[in-house]
C-alpha cells in the first residue's frame, strides 16, 4: 500500500520533504500540520463528527465520512505516533485514537501500538546500573536483590520521594470498608514508573530471588492489596473493555501486546529480540485497572497475571483464555524478566543467530594438515555457539532444521565418528590413508641417501 500510494502521489514541490505528508511526527505536531492545511482540517472535523455517537459500520455507510477517512489517510495524522512520558502524552493519544478507531473495527484482539518503537536494550540499563553491586547474582548468591533494589532507590532523591509517595498513598486507610483509595494509588504508581529512570524501577519489579522472603517482597512492590487485588475478580474480557474505554490504558495495553506478544521466529520469543521493549511495556501497565503482578511468591517459576479470571465468559471463553495466557504463559515476558534478574541480555552478534550452517564445497586438491580440522571448526563456531547461547538464555528450539544441528560437542566428535576426533570427508579417505603410509618412510629414505 505504501509503495502504491507513493507511485500514485504527485511529485513533491521543490524544498518539501520527499516523504511529503508521510514524514513521521508525533500526533500533537501532526494535528498542528493538519490544522494549517484547510483540506485536512475540514476533513478532520468531519471525521470527529462522524465518530461521535456512531458505530463504525454506520459511519462508513456515510459517503462524506468515508471521503474524510480517505483524505486523512494521506495526512500526517495517519502515521503519527506518541512518545512515552511526553509532556502532552494524553492529548497525543487522544488524537491518535480519533483517527485509528475510525480506521479499524475497534474490536481487534490485538491493536497496533500508538507509541514510537523502543530502540534501546537492556544492556544500556545494565551499564547505567553498574554502580549497584547486587546486579550480578554470581558476586553474592545469598543477597536479597529486591532489598538491594530498595536500598539503591533510597540513595536517589527522586526515586526515594516518589516511591515513598505511592507507598504512603496506597497504604492509607480511608474507612472501615475502604482501606485505600485505589484511584489515588494508581495515579501515584503511574507517576513513579513514568518519572523514575528504569535502572531503578526495573530493579524493584524484576529483581531475581532465591528465597520466598525475597520473592514476596518483589510481589509486594506495587502494594497489591490496594493497586492490584480487589474483593472479586472481574472477567478478563470485561476488564479489557474497561481498559479500552480509556485512551491511556488502551494505549499501554496495545503497547504491551506489540512488544511482549510471543514470537516463535526469534531467539528469545520476543519481537525483535528486544527484552527492554517488553519490560517497558509491562511497567507501563502498572497503575491501571489492567495492572499485572506476580501471582505468588514462588522462586521456581514466574507467573504474571492481571487481577481477573475467565469465569462467566460464556461463548467467549476461548478468547478470554487466550487473552489471559498472554500474561500467565508468555515466554517472552518470562524470559525478559529472568534476563534482567540475571543481569544478562541478548547477544545479537551474528554468531548467535539461528542460521543454517553450510560447508563450503570440497576441492579436488589433497588437503593440507591445516585443512584437516576445517569442517570441525565450522561446527564449533556456528552450531555449538548457537546452541550454547540458547541454553544460556533457557530457550527451547522450535521444531525446525536447526534443531537437528544442536548436538553437544562430545556428540559431534564421538557419536558421529566414534574413532575420530575430527570430521574427515569419506571421499577423500584414499588420499589421506596413502599419505599416512608414506609419511613414516620419509626419514628412512633420507637416512639411506646420506649413507
Amino acid at each position: 500500500d505504501e509503495t502504491l500510494r507513493s507511485l500514485a502521489a504527485p511529485p513533491s514541490p521543490p524544498g518539501q520533504d520527499p516523504q511529503g505528508w508521510r514524514a513521521p511526527v508525533d500526533c500533537v505536531r501532526a494535528n498542528e500540520l493538519c490544522a494549517a492545511e484547510p483540506s485536512c482540517s475540514s476533513r478532520y472535523r468531519t471525521l470527529r463528527q462522524c465518530l461521535a455517537g456512531r458505530d463504525r459500520n454506520t459511519m462508513l455507510a456515510n459517503k462524506e465520512c468515508q471521503a474524510a477517512l480517505e483524505v486523512l489517510q494521506e495526512s500526517p495524522l495517519y502515521d503519527c505516533r506518541c512518545k512515552r512520558g511526553m509532556k502532552k502524552e494524553l492529548q497525543c493519544l487522544q488524537i491518535y485514537w480519533s483517527i485509528h478507531l475510525g480506521l479499524t473495527e475497534g474490536e481487534e484482539f490485538y491493536e497496533a501500538s500508538p507509541y514510537e518503537p523502543v530502540t534501546s536494550r537492556l544492556s544500556d540499563i545494565f551499564r547505567l546500573a553498574s554502580i549497584f553491586s547486587g546486579m550480578d547474582p554470581a558476586t553474592n548468591s545469598k543477597s536479597n536483590h529486591c532489598l538491594d533494589a530498595a536500598k539503591a532507590c533510597n540513595l536517589n532523591d527522586n526515586c526515594k520521594r516518589l516511591r515513598s509517595g505511592y507507598i504512603s498513598t496506597c497504604s492509607k486507610e480511608i474507612s472501615a470498608t475502604e482501606h485505600c483509595s485505589r484511584r489515588k494509588c494508581h495515579k501515584a504508581l503511574r507517576q513513579f514508573f513514568d518519572r523514575v529512570p528504569s535502572e531503578y524501577t526495573y530493579r524493584l519489579l524484576f529483581c531475581s530471588c532465591k528465597d520466598q522472603a525475597c520473592a514476596e517482597r518483589r510481589r509486594q512492590t506495587i502494594v497489591p492489596s490496594c493497586s492490584y487485588e480487589d474483593k472479586h475478580k472481574p472477567n478478563c474480557l470485561e476488564l479489557r473493555n474497561v481498559c479500552r474505554a480509556d485512551h491511556l490504558c488502551r494505549s499501554r495495553l496495545a503497547d504491551f501486546h506489540a512488544n511482549c506478544q510471543a514470537s516463535f521466529q526469534s531467539l528469545t520469543s520476543c519481537p525483535g529480540d528486544n527484552y527492554q521493549a517488553c519490560l517497558g511495556s509491562y511497567a507501563g501497565l502498572i497503575g491501571f485497572d489492567m495492572t499485572p503482578n506476580y501471582v505468588d511468591a514462588s522462586t521456581t517459576s514466574i507467573t504474571i497475571s492481571p487481577w481477573c479470571s475467565c469465569k462467566g465468559s460464556g461463548n467467549l471463553e476461548e478468547e478470554c483464555e487466550k487473552f489471559l495466557r498472554d500474561f500467565t504463559e508468555n515466554p517472552c515476558l518470562r524470559n525478559a524478566i529472568q534476563a534482567f534478574g540475571n543481569g544478562t541480555d541478548v547477544n545479537l552478534t551474528p554468531r548467535t543467530r539461528l542460521v543454517p550452517v553450510t560447508v563450503p564445497p570440497r576441492t579436488e586438491k589433497s588437503p593440507s594438515p591445516d585443512d584437516i580440522n576445517y569442517s570441525n571448526t565450522i561446527y564449533d563456531t556456528s552450531i555449538i555457539t548457537t546452541c550454547t547461547s540458547i541454553q544460556e538464555h533457557g530457550q527451547k528450539l522450535n521444531k525446525s532444521k536447526e534443531q537437528s544441528l544442536c548436538y553437544s560437542e562430545t556428540q559431534l566428535t564421538t557419536d558421529t565418528m566414534p574413532d575420530q576426533k575430527t570430521f574427515v570427508d569419506p571421499k577423500a579417505g584414499g588420499s589421506r590413508h596413502w599419505a599416512g603410509r608414506i609419511l613414516p618412510t620419509v626419514p628412512v629414505l633420507l637416512l639411506v641417501l646420506v649413507l
